[in-house]
């Protein structure tokens, strides 16, 4: 199997294809580009409750 040849292990090879196996590669980079902005919102909203409780 190209995937063992490559190092990289049966259960990541299956993940991968569950999650992105049917898209195209537009499609998974687009996926990937949301799942970097909504860490990144959720980020800045976790830090809103601590700016208000420093700054009154």
């Amino acid at each position: 199997m190209i995937v063992r040849s490559l190092g990289v292990s049966e259960k990541s090879y299956c993940r991968w294809r569950r999650e992105y196996g049917g898209q195209k590669i537009s499609q998974a980079k687009r996926l990937e580009d949301l799942e970097k902005e909504n860490q990144r919102l959720r980020k800045a909203v976790s830090y809103l409750p601590l700016d208000a409780w420093i700054h009154r």
